[in-house]
């Protein structure tokens, strides 16, 4: 297998959680713990991407109590900061050409659409740089998966359990 000739479309991971903007950094950790991802692309209803959040940028937010870290949104984690990203086509050693310039360790892998396609984690580099992408798919028509997960949030204590 040639490095050379490996893409972001031959390493990336294809299904992905995602949160939207307006969600809190509360509900973000949440995920991240649960889902046992370590990043979190923001996208909005066109699956426009705003940026991907990342665990160190959730904690080095997290001050107060979960009732402060409800009360925000995830964009404003995001605000002001540049998000890198790379196409299909981009060859694992641009990939990490660019992480490292940028001092990431992922990249979105944006389509032609303009729109999420996966994304590249320092990981996926090191995989291949070992010999160990994962696999190919057996087929080209490979659709992204994106998964948002939505709170549901418990009554109130003083409210009666709705019917519903």
């Amino acid at each position: 297998m040639n490095l050379d000739r490996l893409t972001a479309a031959d390493v990336m991971s294809r299904v992905l959680v995602t949160v939207g903007p307006e969600e809190s950094p509360l509900i973000a950790w949440e995920i991240m713990r649960r889902g046992g991802v370590h990043h979190l692309p923001v996208i909005d209803d066109r699956l426009r991407l705003h940026g991907v959040l990342t665990r160190e940028q959730v904690a080095a937010h997290w001050s107060g109590g979960p009732a402060v870290q409800s009360a925000g949104q995830v964009r404003d984690l995001l605000a002001g900061r540049a998000c890198p990203h790379v196409s299909p086509s981009t060859t694992v050693p641009a990939i990490a050409a660019a992480m490292v310039d940028h001092g990431v360790d992922v990249l979105p892998v944006i389509g032609r659409s303009e729109t999420l396609e996966g994304l590249v984690t320092a990981t996926d580099v090191l995989r291949a740089v070992a010999g160990r992408p994962t696999p190919s798919p057996a087929h080209t028509d490979i659709a992204t998966g994106l998964f948002r997960l939505e709170p549901v949030v418990p009554p109130r204590r003083d409210e009666p359990p709705s019917d519903t």
